[in-house]
């Protein structure tokens, strides 16, 4: 080869590694930079450098994520378990019922539901700690185990729900016990958590998020009055009976749920394993820059899919005069003669997929509410035997979940029930985490501006005026 010509990369690099000899001494007892107190210290092996690396630098891979993409976590994961199999329900019996008429509560509860969980996501992540420890060090233990027990009974059903509608799903499409298939979720979850790497079970929840592009998958094979649906978005169509007001309460309690709080707060503050932010520093402005980012696109993708599912159901079962339904898997086998098969299995995967998600969510919240609460050990990223607390309130949930399946209850009933009671169970915790997000004695620097705080006030009116407003005509008969 000529002397002056440029070696090829691969040539070089091989080169440079026959210049260091092929037998390279362990890390331990290669010499490397001093040590704290000026002897000669070690410093690990480093891989090779890549091909071209010699002269131009570290190589970047050929395939990158977009950086916006890989900032993506808490956020995206807390918006795909909004629509959860229990949400599914109440958006489909929302639509079966009342046709386009509900489509405005989505426009309302969007700017809402992103001020809740940016607040949320803010308080873990400021403060290194989840909601339930915040609340410890800030409040009463009384009035703390009250707001963790009434978390614990409004997940533990909506557990149970969702596991039940999961089960249907699959016997709608594979036959065979449905009980049966709800105790393999339930065990297969618990597993799942227990067992699976913090890193790994993470990565599977976002790969689950797409299920829900299967709603989306459905309006493709249906036919939708587009101008009617815009202009339900943009007018609303209020009506004063109970059946409307209790809909409009149940679709408030599903969208902005007490769980996602404690959830998307927990796992800010687990990424960060532990450790808040120091006011005036690069990190803190581009983590909260990112929380922001992260929660705006989850809870988009979250409100865009419930407009998906609501209108399918419009355009469907509403069009057919199904206005009634007796389950989860009975909205998407409504489906199958009115849009086709497609349109029915589709429909029936997004049950069992979202459910995967949200039921692991509804579980680990209970879990890191209570092991706050009691200053327990908590987190995915420890072992069985170091949170055992944690992980026995874990399975307490969802094994409770599963014998709450085992009772004769409609499965579409519970499942909006739940939601009212995700409502109600909402408007306290509400109040105490606008309050906590607000002091300055816990967020310090980090406490929420004016804006933000009259969103989230706004939200927690709005959340407990449908409350008040389904209990009066409930009562009035």
């Amino acid at each position: 080869m000529h002397p002056n010509r440029p070696r090829p990369r691969l040539l070089a690099w091989a080169l440079a590694a026959f210049s260091r000899g092929g037998d390279r001494p362990p890390a331990q007892e290669r010499p490397g930079a001093a040590g704290a107190a000026g002897t000669p210290g070690f410093v690990l092996d480093a891989p090779d450098p890549a091909p071209g690396s010699l002269r131009r630098g570290r190589r970047r891979p050929l395939l990158r994520r977009p950086r916006w993409l890989a900032r993506l976590g808490p956020g995206l994961i807390t918006g795909a378990a909004d629509d959860d199999p229990s949400g599914i329900a109440t958006y489909s019996q929302a639509g079966a019922a009342f046709g386009y008429t509900m489509l405005w509560t989505l426009p309302l509860a969007f700017p809402l539901l992103v001020a809740m969980q940016t607040i949320a996501a803010r308080i873990g992540r400021a403060t290194g700690r989840g909601i339930a420890a915040n609340l410890r060090a800030s409040y009463p233990p009384r009035a703390v185990d009250a707001m963790v027990a009434l978390l614990a009974v409004a997940n533990t059903c909506n557990i149970a729900a969702d596991l039940a509608a999961m089960a249907d799903a699959l016997q709608l499409v594979a036959g065979g016990p449905s009980q049966v298939y709800a105790v393999a979720f339930g065990v297969f979850t618990l597993l799942l958590q227990v067992f699976a790497s913090y890193r790994r079970y993470v990565r599977v929840l976002k790969w689950l998020t797409v299920s829900l592009l299967a709603y989306a998958g459905v309006l493709m094979v249906v036919h939708v009055p587009w101008g009617t649906v815009a202009g339900s978005l943009a007018v609303p169509a209020w009506r004063w009976d109970r059946e409307y007001a209790q809909m409009v309460a149940a679709i408030l309690g599903t969208t902005i749920s007490p769980y996602l709080f404690f959830w998307q707060a927990a796992q800010e503050s687990e990424n960060a394993r532990g450790e808040g932010l120091r006011p005036g520093t690069r990190r803190a402005r581009v983590e909260l820059a990112r929380i922001r980012l992260d929660t705006v696109l989850g809870m988009a993708f979250s409100c865009l899919i419930a407009l998906c599912i609501m209108v399918a159901a419009a355009a469907t079962l509403h069009a057919a005069g199904a206005t009634e339904l007796g389950s989860s898997a009975a909205a998407a086998a409504a489906l199958r003669p009115v849009a086709g098969p497609l349109a029915f299995a589709l429909f029936a995967a997004g049950i069992i997929g979202t459910g995967l998600l949200a039921v692991p969510v509804l579980a680990g919240s209970v879990a890191y509410a209570v092991a706050e609460s009691r200053a327990w050990r908590a987190g995915l990223r420890f072992k069985l035997r170091e949170a055992r607390g944690f992980y026995g309130v874990l399975g307490a949930a969802l094994l409770g979940g599963v014998a709450l399946d085992f009772a004769d209850v409609n499965p579409i009933k519970a499942l909006v029930w739940s939601a009212v009671v995700n409502a109600v169970v909402s408007v306290p915790i509400m109040i105490v985490v606008m309050r906590l997000a607000s002091d300055r004695a816990v967020m310090g620097a980090f406490a929420i501006s004016p804006r933000l705080r009259v969103v989230g006030w706004l939200a927690t009116a709005a959340m407990a005026a449908a409350v008040a407003c389904s209990a009066a005509l409930a009562l009035a008969g």
